[in-house]
């Protein structure tokens, strides 16, 4: 990498010009990624925590698909799916928004009603008539804690623990009784009922054929979370956002060396004149590219791993392996793709042109 090294020592404000583009990209893309993945969880983690291994909703109407908000099931099909072969646990699960209040606090909460004492919730041991589990942010936003005594939807409980961060559709959650959930929810119909049916399998359940039976639709858990009014359009034009900038990124790199290969074709004559291979000048051209894309993307992936450090909790921001280590690898991986294919010109420069017969 002789010429390679040559180049970034004599052509220091171009390269430098190219890294700077280099880092802000990266760090547009890690604060997004990190973004994406905290808005995710403040919408599912509650429906992600859940130990189950399917969801049931109700049938939805046709053409359309199931939704948590308008989802229903009865009695009659939580204990008909308890009776399936291969299900070894149907535990109903009731969601609703609802609006808590204690002394001077108030905030809006996402309740979660499960029979008392279920494993479905955290410390769910401690559910009963009365008594509710509180999630960390739901406690923090209400200022209470274990015996503080708070209003959900007009009724009085008694918060009986706090723990767990699980947040649905953007709001933490409160734990209830299924019995308190169904007096606290909006009235969606008459009687018992709940949103959806938590199950737990061992493998040959028929679930097809239980749906057909029970008027119902079992999803997995990460199929369900299309199920949330929100989630797909939400992370779907993250998502795209985030795409965007890859590809950004790698026609960049792209149009950077397209222009470099093109100014510095003489050289690169002179090189083959001299007997260089155009494998060794393709390698040594990638790898000043490569050097460029690793040293950018390093800086930048560090300042977002401080921005998002320094946000701390004032936005839903994720800080792991995934958020931080794959978008830089796609950073560098695009980027050296947009410089390969823009280095290719590097194989039809003429020797000759170095003695001067094309001009």
């Amino acid at each position: 990498m002789f010429v390679a090294w040559r180049d970034l020592r004599f052509a220091k404000g171009r390269f430098a010009l190219m890294g700077t583009v280099i880092v802000l990209i990266t760090v547009l893309v890690g604060l997004l990624s990190g973004l994406t993945a905290g808005l995710g969880r403040q919408n599912t983690s509650a429906i992600t925590g859940l130990p189950a291994d399917r969801l049931v909703f109700s049938a939805p109407a046709d053409g359309r698909k199931p939704s948590f908000t308008d989802s229903q099931v009865t009695p009659e099909q939580w204990r008909g799916w308890a009776g399936v072969a291969g299900v070894t646990s149907a535990q109903p699960v009731g969601i609703s928004t609802a609006k808590a209040a204690a002394g001077q606090r108030t905030a809006a909460l996402s309740a979660f009603g499960v029979p008392a004492g279920s494993s479905l919730a955290p410390r769910g041991e401690l559910l009963a008539p009365g008594r509710v589990v509180l999630s960390t942010a739901a406690a923090a936003d209400l200022e209470v804690a274990p015996g503080s005594t708070l209003t959900l939807a007009g009724r009085e409980l008694t918060v009986a623990a706090v723990a767990g961060d699980a947040s649905f559709s953007h709001l933490p959650v409160v734990w209830t009784g299924l019995d308190d959930w169904q007096r606290v929810a909006p009235a969606a119909g008459t009687g018992e009922h709940a949103t959806v049916i938590a199950l737990s399998l061992t493998t040959g359940a028929a679930l097809a054929d239980a749906d057909h039976r029970f008027g119902t639709r079992s999803l997995t858990p990460d199929d369900s979370l299309a199920a949330i009014g929100s989630f797909t359009s939400e992370n779907g034009s993250l998502q795209l956002m985030r795409g965007f900038l890859f590809a950004i990124s790698a026609l960049v790199v792209g149009a950077f060396f397209t222009v470099w290969t093109i100014q510095r074709s003489g050289d690169v004559a002179v090189l083959k004149a001299l007997g260089a291979s155009t494998r060794y000048l393709l390698r040594d051209a990638l790898g000043q590219a490569v050097v460029l894309l690793v040293l950018g993307t390093a800086l930048g992936t560090a300042i977002a791993v401080g921005a998002g450090a320094a946000l701390g909790s004032a936005v839903p921001f994720v800080l792991d392996a995934p958020t931080v280590l794959l978008p830089a690898g796609v950073m560098i991986a695009l980027g050296a793709l947009g410089a390969g294919l823009s280095i290719r010109r590097i194989t039809s420069v003429d020797p000759l042109t170095a003695l001067g017969s094309a001009r």
